[in-house]
């Protein structure tokens, strides 16, 4: 590691002789492949982007120039250069390195990113500030392939490519394309030709020189000759210098390139290929299986998982796959998340009914809502945090017209390693409000199962939120059964202090319970409330606490709050939940016992609020 270990800043990084670039890439991509093997992380596109990283440091003259890199699991190679390598340790751990950019944790990190397609919108952002405080910075945003199916992606393109005198440069990062050797050293040439100095001057030249006809002759010829061998129309007819393909893998294309380019004015685009999993065989061969793994050993690889506890993902893709040979109205629809949400045999048992549409959340949602107006029964299985990015198709076009579709909420609540960015903890909040809508939170999978069911069988939009991960362990009945809606149950009785608690918080909440001798109620529906419960709780108990793995600002408990004033009942209520701020990556029974979620910290809180209640004496006058 002689080389790595002499590079704590890009600035160091830039010392370095171009000969020396290629041996630090496979000292970096050997320190990648060590560190992420011992702490869980992504890893396959982290393998794919070494040299691209060292390329972008190495011209660019971070962190005054600013580059934002798009999702933003691809930029370990860039923590590791830029003052993070012997933080690698920590990656995605409790008071450990993010896994993801933060402005909180370098100035490297010029924008925070997680979710996908922001890049291009922020750097635009950066380029046009630049240019207002008259600073000379260039802003790149390295965006990947899959982030490009997104609609704001193309948004910011469509702004971008009107401003001409800014320096705005994005890199798509296209990693779903092989070059072979012989393509791949024309596109160097291409690529050198079309960012130099001598073709920009030529096309000014033309313009200002050329008389009408010619030009447009020339122009179209330059065009044509350009489409022959690289898919640059598009991206043209934006406003932006298209070049490349270019592999991005090679430092002698990458760097030369990427100089020509610095010195360009106006929009540039940089189409570069690189591989996942590169220089890793494993992860070359399977990168899906490498997108993310937990720690293994790298000479083994990923060996097949031992057999545990059914997940709430895989509850979700049986359930689907059992409800569509039931009923063929079903349709199943993701956002860029087959593996994620659990479809995976889904799509293999019924490929006429499974639409991945890309990166699109907003789209997934409308077109959901024009599949129901046609009858059908279209499933929507996306993760808590990324329905936030439909939230206006959700209300608009969903839940305004009644249709009947359903939303499967994976990574309800906390999600441990991916932090604040991926948590789940504002959807109760955020769905409750919406008219129409009914919410259910699963206490365990088989009523994970049977609430998918009932949110199916309901005429109009429906909810089911469930956690990351593996449940209790409980018995998951075949039959496709349902619950009355809006009906919670008693799950232990106990004197003075009724617990309410939904989904996740159930089963610590019943713990919570024998330690108090409290009663403790699975309340299932978030939306409609069991009021009438909530009323013979309130009756019969001094003291009501709510328990939630969710915001608790506009939550379940408020829910609860509000019944009770609906109903002019006056009764202690403690209200426990996800605090008003954003909770770090960790643990995931760390950050529950942080924040006073696990059995220990909701008994304590109680006893806190309330003392040590005494058991209620209820007499029975019957």
């Amino acid at each position: 590691m002689n080389l790595l270990e002499t590079i704590n800043e890009p600035a160091e990084l830039r010392k370095l002789a171009r000969a020396q670039l290629t041996p630090l890439a496979h000292e970096l991509r050997h320190f990648l492949l060590d560190s992420v093997s011992k702490t869980g992380g992504h890893l396959s596109s982290n393998l794919g982007t070494v040299e691209l990283t060292i390329a972008l440091h190495y011209v660019f003259n971070t962190p005054h120039d600013r580059i934002v890199w798009d999702v933003g699991h691809q930029t370990y190679s860039h923590k590791i250069l830029t003052g993070r390598r012997d933080q690698m340790h920590s990656l995605r751990q409790l008071n450990g390195i993010s896994g993801f950019p933060r402005r909180d944790e370098s100035e490297y990190d010029t924008f925070g990113t997680a979710h996908s397609s922001t890049s291009i919108s922020a750097a635009l952002g950066m380029a046009q500030a630049a240019k207002i405080k008259g600073e000379h910075r260039h802003a790149i945003a390295v965006i990947g392939d899959g982030s490009m199916t997104a609609g704001m992606a193309f948004e910011a393109l469509n702004n971008a490519g009107v401003q001409e005198d800014i320096n705005l440069l994005v890199v798509l990062n296209d990693n779903d394309m092989s070059i072979s050797p012989p393509v791949g050293a024309l596109n160097r040439y291409l690529a050198r030709l079309m960012s130099g100095q001598f073709y920009a001057a030529a096309k000014n030249v033309g313009k200002s020189v050329l008389p009408g006809p010619v030009l447009e002759l020339a122009k179209r010829f330059e065009e044509h000759a350009k489409g022959m061998v690289v898919p640059a129309t598009m991206f043209e007819e934006f406003g932006f210098n298209y070049i490349g393909p270019i592999d991005g893998h090679d430092l002698d294309s990458l760097i030369p390139t990427l100089e020509n380019i610095k010195k360009l004015k106006g929009p540039q685009f940089l189409h570069v290929v690189t591989k996942k999993g590169q220089g890793y065989k494993l992860a070359e061969a399977d990168p899906v299986l490498y997108h993310g793994p937990g720690k293994f050993n790298p000479t083994e690889g990923i060996l097949p998982a031992k057999a545990g506890k059914t997940t709430y993902t895989e509850v979700f893709g049986n359930w689907l796959c059992d409800m569509a040979a039931f009923d063929k109205r079903l349709v199943g629809i993701t956002p860029a998340m087959r593996e994620g949400s659990g479809m995976v045999r889904f799509e293999e048992q019924f490929p006429d009914r499974y639409f991945d549409v890309g990166i699109a959340e907003q789209h997934s949602v409308t077109f959901a809502g024009g599949l129901a107006t046609e009858g059908l029964k279209p499933v929507v299985a996306i993760y808590s945090t990324f329905l936030q990015r439909a939230y206006d198709q959700l209300i608009h076009d969903v839940a305004l017209q009644n249709l009947d579709v359903l939303f499967a909420l994976d990574r309800a609540g906390l999600v441990g390693a991916d932090g604040a960015t991926h948590a789940g903890n504002y959807d109760i909040a955020y769905l409750r409000c919406i008219p129409n809508m009914v919410v259910m939170a699963a206490s365990d999978e088989n009523e994970c199962r049977q609430m998918l069911s009932t949110g199916y069988q309901y005429k109009g939009p429906a909810a089911v939120r469930y956690p990351r991960g593996a449940g209790i362990g409980a018995v998951i009945e075949k039959e496709l059964t349902t619950l009355p809606i809006g009906k919670g149950e008693i799950k232990r009785q106990g004197a003075s202090v009724a617990i309410l608690a939904f989904g996740s918080m159930v089963a610590r909440s019943v713990v919570a319970g024998e330690e108090l001798n409290a009663t403790v109620a699975n309340m299932r529906f978030i939306k409609p409330l069991d009021v009438e419960l909530v009323k013979q709780l309130a009756q019969d108990h001094d003291y009501l606490v709510t328990v939630e793995e969710g915001a608790v600002m506009g939550g379940a408990g408020s829910a609860v709050a509000e019944a009770l004033a609906a109903e002019g009942i006056q009764k202690p209520l403690l209200i426990l939940g996800l605090p008003d701020k954003f909770i770090d990556h960790g643990d995931p029974a760390a950050l529950l016992a942080s924040v006073g979620l696990d059995a220990k910290g909701i008994a304590a809180s109680i006893r806190q609020r309330f003392g040590a209640a005494e058991p209620r004496l209820v007499v029975n006058n019957t």
